[in-house]
């Protein structure tokens, strides 16, 4: 062999023992109580407030672009980010039947208000006649008069039945 190579594979050698017995073996740290709870008040006193303000409207920030990109997503061009739901052939006629369910209501509740439109104005003419006759009878009460007083209402409630439409 080389007398070079036996040279350079000797100091090799004496490196690694070196570098070997130079390393300390670390003695075993005791092992710590670990509990499941972070300790929140560990260091707190050492907290860096104006750090965490900043943390704070940073992380702000963020929620209020994702939220802003996402509304922005959802509102014109919701394809990219929901399903196609015509795909799918039960989800799209329960949707269907929801929807002209939600229709059919809609037209009933016109046809309602358009029926109840009628009953307030006739209901606000009797209150304003009632009002109209207190005041006459107001006036004719401090005067003795022979007329007739005012009209007693019937005691209890009538119900009335609703005939049952076929359809």
């Amino acid at each position: 062999m080389d007398p070079n190579l036996n040279m350079v594979l000797i100091l090799l050698l004496a490196v690694t023992t070196v570098t070997v017995l130079a390393q300390r073996r670390r003695p075993a740290s005791k092992p710590k109580v670990t509990t499941d709870e972070w300790n929140f008040r560990d260091g707190s006193d050492k907290v860096n407030m104006r750090g965490v303000a900043n943390l704070t409207q940073m992380l702000d920030d963020w929620r209020f672009d994702i939220m802003s990109q996402m509304r922005g997503l959802l509102q014109n061009d919701h394809q990219s980010v929901l399903p196609d739901y015509a795909r799918i052939k039960p989800l799209s006629e329960a949707l269907n039947d929801l929807y002209t369910e939600f229709n059919a209501l809609k037209a009933h509740l016109g046809d309602l208000t358009e029926k109840f439109s009628a009953i307030e104005t006739f209901i606000d003419e009797v209150k304003a006649s009632r009002t109209t006759n207190t005041n006459t009878n107001a006036d004719a009460g401090s005067a003795p008069s022979g007329g007739i007083g005012p009209v007693v209402r019937q005691g209890g409630r009538r119900v009335i039945k609703k005939k049952p439409t076929t359809s």
